[in-house]
């Protein structure tokens, strides 16, 4: 299996104000998502992250990785550093990737795109960054852990679309009435 997430931020005391992730400190919010991404991600597995790892600062980025399940790759973000960058548990680094999926063109960035290679032949932009703050576009998938229920996903998983809850207006009857 083929895994995406980004925008994890391990260790970095403002994803729990800024983005009021849901845990009081940085150690259940750290523990959570590791547990997360090991109960989705087999030793086997791939999973490319597209950046913003960790706040190497608060800890080493080699450590974390080896924690997690999978083989790791870095689309670099804007606040991975040097000591994340290089840090032994990635299988690749890189600022950009175009991967080809089950016959589908990914093209893999830490940004989100307004336009991207091949976007007129259906290719799919997947991204980190927003936080899932960003309106949504057509073929475009933030994969960061704030609009993914914190944790890895597959391709397959973004393009089923989320169900909806019923709307009833107060003039209709419920479905079962």
């Amino acid at each position: 299996m083929i895994y995406f997430t980004s925008d994890t931020h391990f260790g970095d005391p403002r994803v729990l104000r800024i983005d009021r992730r849901p845990f009081q400190n940085m150690a259940l919010h750290d523990d959570a998502l590791i547990r997360n991404w090991n109960a989705a991600v087999a030793d086997d597995d791939e999973v490319w992250h597209l950046g913003d790892f960790m706040l190497t600062r608060s800890g080493d980025a080699s450590e974390m990785l080896k924690k997690l399940n999978g083989r790791k790759h870095l689309i670099i973000g804007n606040n991975d550093g040097e000591a994340t960058i290089s840090a032994t548990g990635w299988e690749t680094v890189q600022h950009y990737r175009e991967l080809v999926l089950d016959g589908q063109l990914l093209i893999l960035c830490h940004y989100p795109f307004r336009t991207w290679n091949k976007m007129g032949k259906k290719s799919i932009n997947l991204h980190g960054h927003s936080h899932g703050r960003l309106k949504t576009m057509p073929r475009q998938f933030d994969v960061g852990v704030d609009a993914r229920d914190l944790k890895p996903v597959t391709l397959d998983q973004l393009l089923v679309p989320r169900r909806r809850a019923a709307v009833i207006s107060p003039n209709e009857p419920a479905p079962d009435a």
